[in-house]
């Protein structure tokens, strides 16, 4: 698929998404240690679903030395990258489409939130450089292959101030024997 046919229908499937009462729509996928593609290498990415079953997200723990509007910009993924996609809180379903991820946890790529955000000096948000996505089934494809660890999202980990270190931290989590 095309980014732009990409991403015009990650905006319009969204808008029905948008949603403070459905249930969490958002994990994070941890790469293992074998992952060689330097995208996704020592990677952790917060990942929601479309209602057509395709993925979308962005890598949480990639910051770039690159400012958008004087705020710090983190490397989502290698899709589009000079979108500018917002991770964001907010008590309020948004004005304009965006992916509901958990409870009051969003991602949106629309100007009209990032604007918005960009405005609100109480807003808790974080923006990246384009994202990650996936086909639909493609993603399970690579869970086939055994490319990822799957672990539930949380605003702590996806707001944390500090990623350095995160990475090794849900590798060793997630792969610490069941008791």
């Amino acid at each position: 698929m095309r980014p732009a046919a990409l991403l015009a229908g990650l905006l319009l499937s969204c808008a029905a998404a948008a949603q403070q009462e459905l249930p969490p729509n958002g994990v994070l996928l941890v790469a293992k240690p074998g992952i060689v593609d330097p995208n996704f290498a020592r990677s952790v990415v917060l990942v929601t679903q479309a209602t057509d079953y395709s993925t979308v997200g962005v890598i949480l723990n990639r910051p770039t030395r690159a400012k958008h509007q004087g705020k710090p910009l983190w490397f989502g993924g290698p899709v589009m990258r000079p979108v500018v996609v917002a991770v964001f809180r907010s008590t309020q379903t948004p004005q304009a489409p965006a992916f509901h991820v958990l409870k009051n946890l969003y991602l949106s790529m629309h100007p009209q939130n990032i604007d918005a955000l960009l405005a609100d000096t109480e807003a808790r948000y974080r923006l990246y450089a384009g994202f990650s996505g996936w086909a639909p089934r493609q993603l399970e494809s690579e869970f086939g292959r055994e490319g990822w660890y799957v672990l539930p999202a949380d605003e702590a980990t996806i707001f944390r101030e500090d990623m350095s270190g995160l990475w090794d931290e849900l590798v060793a989590r997630a792969s610490k024997p069941k008791a």
